[in-house]
């Protein structure tokens, strides 16, 4: 099993190419097939296809075979680790800027 610092960096390396994020929030609009979302965008089927399996390894999108065709939607639960981390130091930050308010007031006095 992947510890959350593994999953996270899967998440953070599949959403830092471009060509993967324009493919993730496409795919937020509704499930497709490899064919079309080669067809959306100006990339060729197996690089469309590298793009998924790492959306796919990163636990972002799933698949779900009919036929010959392979169709992908996002997977919900995906961006969770992504969610937490941020809030976590979200958290942080928000502490540390409002004591930094507080010492700035206590400054002004």
């Amino acid at each position: 099993m992947e510890s959350a610092a593994e999953l996270e960096n899967k998440i953070f390396q599949a959403l830092a190419d471009p060509s993967r994020r324009a493919i993730f929030e496409s795919l937020t609009r509704g499930e497709a097939a490899v064919k079309d979302l080669t067809a959306r965008f100006d990339i060729s089927q197996p690089a469309v296809s590298q793009h998924l399996a790492a959306l796919k390894d990163a636990g972002l999108v799933t698949g779900r075979r009919e036929g010959r065709c392979v169709y992908y939607r996002v997977e919900p639960q995906g961006m969770k680790p992504l969610i937490d981390w941020i809030s976590h130091y979200r958290a942080f930050w928000t502490e540390r800027v409002d004591r930094l308010e507080q010492l700035l007031e206590k400054m002004d006095q």
